[in-house]
């Protein structure tokens, strides 16, 4: 079995109100749409196509550079806005002319959202190769199921079709499980179902939901995993944004908590996702570690420090310090008050003292 998959990342996110690219805004020292390109790294796909449109240079620019090595990463432009099932049928051909068998999964998803797992992931195209499904859906049950597309089921529970919350009717708006725009597809059966949509609906647009229909109305499997609401949110605003960030920050910081990390207050410690922190390091409230940070074994940080890309050596003290791209030898005692400008270096065993600035490199 191979699997391919598509990130449509060509929104322009108006809601976000910025210049910056909806993709490319940063959850704990990442790129949204790199979080989502992680969240396949179970699934390895033999290629991931980009669908990029707004911003597309700066979102390819980006991708590039930071896409972790294990990705095949293709780059297809959806140059006019027509909707998700537009987006899709671009994405698509980036795998023409590629030798598939029908039965490949193409897992289809959004760029904007970052809490997804890699395992749920796993279990979604799992479940839909045991079950020889034509299409399966990952589904949330939500409180407040707003701006989601409704799951709309027959009697028996088989799924019929998916509806937009504009095209809904009242008692469709009253259902709570929805769509959350993640889909693993057979291959074969995606391309033409794709070639049948239209906009037909308020919005004008190509809808990848009304795939699930036709998939349905042809006799089709469609099948569902549920995913917890909390990891399948899609970030539109700069509120969901700060939501994204306080769910993954509280993650991240339990992993270390799970791996011999203490922290005094981790609601007031900041990490994020590419730092490494040694054993038997201790945390204190106020720390903010950013970037490539790496910090050793045994070291006490904080409180009030703010470390950017910066080297801390085993065993070393560092307080209310602020440090960009500096290394703090095996040892030493930073601060108080402390600045570390790009380049510099603290000697190992040293003690700066209160107010120290070291020489730039």
């Amino acid at each position: 079995m191979s699997v391919s998959a598509i990130v449509l990342a060509a929104g322009e996110g108006t809601r976000m109100r910025s210049s910056r690219p909806k993709p490319l805004h940063m959850i704990c020292g990442r790129a949204m749409v790199l979080h989502v390109i992680h969240a396949l790294e179970k699934l390895t796909p033999d290629r991931t196509a980009i669908v990029v449109g707004h911003g597309a240079e700066q979102v390819t620019k980006k991708v590039q550079e930071m896409a972790p090595t294990w990705a095949s990463v293709a780059f297809v432009e959806q140059t006019e806005q027509n909707g998700t099932g537009d987006a899709a049928a671009i994405g698509m051909t980036a795998f023409d002319g590629d030798d598939y068998d029908d039965d490949t999964t193409i897992v289809i998803l959004p760029g904007d959202a970052p809490l997804l797992r890699a395992e749920t992931l796993d279990e979604l195209v799992a479940t839909h190769v045991a079950n020889e499904n034509a299409a399966t859906m990952l589904t949330s049950i939500m409180d407040d199921p707003t701006g989601y597309g409704r799951v709309i089921r027959q009697s028996d529970g088989q799924v019929q079709r998916i509806v937009e919350q504009r095209d809904a009717t009242p008692d469709e708006l009253d259902v709570r499980e929805v769509c959350t725009s993640i889909y693993a597809f057979r291959r074969d059966l995606l391309g033409p179902a794709l070639r049948t949509l239209t906009t037909d609906n308020v919005q004008g647009e190509y809808y990848l939901t009304d795939v699930i229909s036709v998939l349905a109305s042809m006799g089709h499997r469609v099948g569902c995993v549920r995913a917890p609401a909390a990891e399948t949110q899609g970030v539109n605003d700069r509120w969901q944004l700060a939501l994204a960030e306080r769910e993954l920050r509280a993650r991240t910081n339990r992993r270390w908590l799970l791996n011999g990390v203490t922290m005094l207050d981790p609601r007031q410690t900041f990490i994020d996702v590419n730092v490494t922190i040694g054993r038997d390091v201790t945390v204190y409230p106020g720390s903010m570690l950013q970037g490539t940070t790496a910090i050793g074994d045994g070291c006490e940080i904080g409180p009030d420090v703010q470390l950017v890309d910066c080297a801390v050596g085993p065993d070393a003290h560092v307080a209310q310090t602020v440090g960009h791209d500096a290394e703090v030898g095996r040892g030493a005692v930073v601060g108080p008050y402390a600045h570390l400008p790009p380049g510099s270096s603290v000697a190992s065993e040293s003690t700066t003292g209160a107010f120290y600035t070291a020489p730039a490199g």
